[in-house]
């Protein structure tokens, strides 16, 4: 059960190209942002559609394979986990981002 603490689980569609980063320490880092929709019916009857954005990391092997074969508007499933991170931008402001480490990767369709 110690390893369900911090699981995310993701089936959605790349909003882009990832971008791929080659390290000086020889790793491979690759970010990107998946879309995941839920759709329902509202009290008028129209069909909604939520979609949320999610960014992305991976590093290492599943990287490379991110780099070879996942391009935009390619439907994945990921498995990772949730990290927060703070830094300050060129005007000296505190932001913040919540993203997806990605550990495990499935491409689905097509």
């Amino acid at each position: 059960m110690n390893t369900l603490r911090n699981k995310v689980q993701l089936i959605g569609n790349l909003g882009n190209d990832p971008e791929i980063i080659n390290l000086e320490s020889g790793k491979t880092l690759a970010k990107f942002n998946i879309a995941t929709n839920e759709s329902y019916t509202n009290n008028k009857g129209e069909k909604i559609t939520d979609t949320q954005w999610h960014n992305v990391v991976a590093w290492g092997k599943t990287a490379q394979i991110i780099e070879k074969y996942v391009t935009k508007g390619k439907e994945v499933a990921i498995e990772g986990k949730l990290t927060s991170r703070s830094y300050d931008d060129k005007e000296g402001n505190k932001r913040y981002v919540t993203e997806v480490v990605c550990s495990e990767l499935l491409m689905l369709g097509k």
